[in-house]
């Protein structure tokens, strides 16, 4: 089972004719909706405020089997983010977001094996000044990934979020991020190198999402790119998180995923890591291919991923 630690919020997904639609957002908890999708118990942590937006998120979680410990509503007006899409699809954001991080005094809830977090959450204070032990504290009793899905407008100054960045890149066993983030967090640096000094840090697996380039990945057993899914993209809203989401459900059925299995995730082939980012690269391109954060069912993408003229294709370039 896994549990997701972050912020919920609302997207108001604005296209470039002006209309304006209102979509359940927030990083972590567009993973937990994907997980829950393709067929994962999750539990969410999260806060959400007592009002229309925050009905409609629970409406949203409930939907899709997400499980929401103990009362979580907040004082505070539920978060929002407004996601302006431009002509190629690509969303710019910007947020109005509340966060304190309900949950982390607690341990994992039971039978959780793996837990997730990252984005705006993960760092944005208060809240985020408790997700550090809340990971550490985790490790004992589960695998941890994280997504630093970087949003500069909040997180301070990249001299101090840094080395808050890369405190959680340690803790973690699986660390996704976009050439995006690592171009703010470490501009003039190549991807490649700030991949490889993060996996210097401690995890197994480090994958650098690149939009419709693929993605460059780098594990203790060598580091590969990841050809792209060809689509037709409607927007990119929620596409990082259908990939982390997608990655994570791969790592679960090659059973690379759980503290008992830390030592074979470490010590996994290039080739093992193959079926995973390949599901990953699918989520999210198909998340891609309508609008707003909507992850496939798991008979969705089933369906979809049979379909593919390109499915019997290496994920390697």
């Amino acid at each position: 089972m896994f549990t997701v630690l972050g912020e919920s919020l609302v997207d108001v997904v604005v296209t470039p004719d002006g209309e304006r639609r209102a979509h359940p957002g927030g990083s972590p908890a567009n993973v937990a909706v994907g997980l829950a999708r393709l067929g994962s118990a999750v539990w969410l942590l999260t806060e959400i405020g007592d009002d229309a937006y925050g009905h409609l998120l629970r409406d949203h979680f409930d939907a899709n089997g997400v499980n929401l410990p103990v009362p979580l509503e907040s004082a505070r007006p539920t978060s929002i983010a407004e996601a302006r899409i431009g002509p190629t699809g690509a969303a710019t954001y910007v947020f109005d977001l509340r966060w304190n991080a309900p949950g982390t005094e607690r341990p994992l809830p039971a039978g959780s094996t793996h837990a997730h977090t990252g984005s705006i959450g993960a760092l944005l204070p208060p809240g985020g000044k408790k997700v550090p032990g809340w990971v550490e504290a985790a490790r004992g009793r589960a695998s941890v990934s994280y997504d630093p899905n970087v949003r500069p407008a909040l997180m301070g100054a990249v001299e101090s979020a840094r080395p808050r960045v890369e405190r959680l890149v340690a803790l973690a066993d699986v660390v996704k991020a976009s050439d995006e983030d690592l171009a703010w967090l470490a501009p003039d640096t190549p991807l490649e190198e700030v991949a490889s000094s993060w996996l210097d840090l401690g995890p197994a697996l480090v994958v650098v999402t690149r939009g419709r380039e693929g993605a460059f990945v780098t594990a203790r057993s060598g580091s590969f790119e990841l050809a792209p899914v060809p689509v037709t993209v409607v927007d990119t809203v929620g596409a990082g998180d259908a990939f982390m989401a997608g990655l994570l459900d791969g790592l679960r059925l090659a059973d690379l995923l759980g503290p008992e299995n830390r030592e074979a995730l470490y010590g996994a082939s290039i080739e093992t890591f193959e079926a995973p980012l390949r599901r990953a690269a699918l989520v999210s391109a198909y998340t891609c291919s309508r609008r707003g954060s909507d992850p496939p069912t798991v008979h969705e993408l089933e369906a979809w991923a049979a379909a593919r003229a390109d499915r019997p294709g290496s994920a390697f370039r």
